[in-house]
């Protein structure tokens, strides 16, 4: 499994495959190491594929209802006149920034991060670059902003994931062991806000 890790990793900063691609390379050597060691039987494959199904079946849906709601926003002007509302706010640029990650905090607590970010970006993207934000900046924060709702009271969907796994361990203790990982994404956002060429030093050196 190492080896598979490193081949994987090794692969996408080597340029041989894409992001996507190394998807694909990743489930299919798991499949053969697995059945090489004689720990993936037809039962087991079968019982992966089915889950697959389901996991996919419930992204398409998202990706689907992404599209038709784009479409509504599209036909009733919604997007143009939610951004000339969010530019026109006089709390000025960063006030502005502030109200969208407050916004993706909440409802980190309820909505999965891929419907998240097609629902919403299509909104707050043309109002940042408005703003004067650079673009590859914002994808970063919306990333950051998306996963850290993940695990932010009073909900958090992660968290009752893992209550899910560890039925031993009381949600409470879930809680409180997120804490000092939200006291640091809390930080890392201030810092990348404050300071955006950290985020954009990579992409600038390759040329993006």
């Amino acid at each position: 499994m190492l080896l598979l890790f490193l081949f994987v990793l090794g692969g996408i900063y080597g340029g041989l495959f894409t992001v996507q691609e190394a998807s694909g390379v990743g489930a299919t050597g798991t499949l053969l190491i697995g059945m090489a060691r004689g720990r993936l039987r037809w039962p087991q494959i079968r019982a992966s594929l089915v889950d697959a199904l389901r996991v996919s079946s419930g992204i398409m849906m998202i990706v689907v209802g992404a599209f038709l709601f784009g479409y509504f926003l599209t036909i009733t002007q919604f997007t143009q006149n939610a951004v000339d509302w969010l530019v026109n706010l006089p709390v000025g640029a960063y006030g502005v920034l502030a109200i969208v990650m407050v916004g993706y905090f909440i409802l980190g607590a309820v909505m999965d991060e891929l419907a998240m970010i097609l629902l919403t970006v299509p909104i707050v993207f043309p109002a940042m670059t408005q703003l004067g934000f650079d673009p590859v900046w914002f994808g970063v924060i919306v990333v950051m902003a998306v996963t850290f709702g993940m695990i932010c009271p009073p909900v958090g969907m992660n968290v009752f994931v893992i209550n899910s796994i560890a039925r031993d361990i009381p949600l409470t203790r879930i809680y409180a062991g997120t804490m000092p990982f939200i006291a640091v994404d809390l930080v890392r956002l201030v810092v990348l806000c404050a300071f955006p060429g950290i985020a954009l030093w990579l992409p600038q050196v390759l040329g993006l």
